[in-house]
């Protein structure tokens, strides 16, 4: 996967998804929690606090002994990460020369302190240059599930934003705790295709909690043709559907006008489950799968165009799905 592929990936560290900065040996000038946020790093100049020039991001004191600065990030959903972003931007004459990145695989939630102080981390970034108020993506080969991240830089200095862009994998132990959303992203769900996303990402209408506005959903540009717009999730794995919700939440005037959702057998055959049915703006609209036939992926279809919030598809893994997510 080349590193401007990744990038289409989900943010598995993101804020929004439930990813936090636990630790971090030196944040003197910039806090770590910025290393996270959605959305770019914003900048405005001559604004001086107590810890001097402020900066959207992550900031550390000029060493004046040797070593490194690290910062750990517990992942928001666990998964495989295929590339990461060390995003430099506004940082020009104070960001690190050099980073590195290192991943671990725990269960539970463990002292960030003993964590910090594991032995059982495996470098998934080899040490690498980096250039200031730039955007330095790096490719990762790693097939395991992590559930922690760490950055390191050389030696010191600020990092405005930090991505890592994979695929979720959920724990198996919660996977028969009852009716599953199977596109969510948290349990292994995925956008891979998408007629438009001009306004926002697709991805976002599987976040977990209820969209906050407008833009935490997925909106497509005015179609001024005759198609219609569309998504295709690909589901945490083959399952019997028993109910989706599609929800307009905050979308008033540009909501699509009708949805359509159909479903792909592990064969690849399409079949019809939600046929085409009329959506109401700034709603949370709930509707029955009648169909028993196991789908592996799910495709939304909406008429014309416009946004959608948040994309549920409830039902129970195969167990054939269940075994192979369980081998992973």
């Amino acid at each position: 996967m080349s590193t401007t592929e990744f990038t289409l990936l989900p943010d598995l560290a993101l804020r929004t998804l439930g990813g936090a900065v636990i630790w971090a040996n030196d944040e003197a000038f910039a806090e770590r929690e910025a290393l996270i946020r959605p959305g770019k790093a914003g900048y405005q100049p001559a604004t001086f606090g107590h810890k001097g020039q402020v900066y959207d991001g992550w900031e550390t004191r000029r060493r004046r002994v040797a070593g490194h600065d690290e910062a750990i990030v517990r992942l928001g959903v666990p998964g495989v990460v295929r590339g990461v972003v060390v995003d430099t931007a506004w940082f020009k004459g104070n960001y690190p020369p050099e980073i590195s990145v290192e991943a671990i695989s725990v269960d539970g939630y463990p002292d960030p302190l003993d964590l910090a102080g594991s032995d059982e981390w495996t470098t998934i970034v080899e040490r690498s240059p980096v250039h200031g108020d730039s955007e330095n993506p790096f490719s990762v080969s790693s097939e395991e599930r992590w559930t922690h991240v760490k950055l390191t830089i050389y030696p010191d200095g600020g990092v405005a934003r930090f991505r890592v862009h994979g695929e979720a994998r959920p724990d198996p132990r919660f996977l028969d705790a009852g009716p599953l959303d199977l596109a969510a992203l948290e349990n292994g769900g995925r956008v891979t295709d998408c007629s438009n996303m001009f306004y926002s990402s697709p991805q976002n209408i599987l976040f977990p909690g209820r969209a906050a506005s407008m833009g935490d959903g997925w909106e497509t540009a005015r179609r001024r043709d005759d198609g219609n717009d569309w998504v295709q999730v690909q589901l945490a794995g083959e399952g019997v559907l028993s109910f989706v919700e599609i929800d307009t939440s905050y979308f008033l005037g540009n909501s699509p006008g009708e949805g359509a959702l159909t479903g792909r057998k592990s064969g690849g055959e399409w079949i019809e489950l939600l046929p085409r049915t009329t959506l109401r703006p700034d709603t949370r609209h709930r509707f029955p799968v009648e169909s028993e036939v196991p789908v592996t992926d799910v495709r939304l279809d909406i008429f014309p165009d416009g946004g959608l919030a948040r994309l549920r598809v409830f039902g129970v893994l195969t167990d054939a799905a269940r075994a192979v997510i369980s081998e992973r």
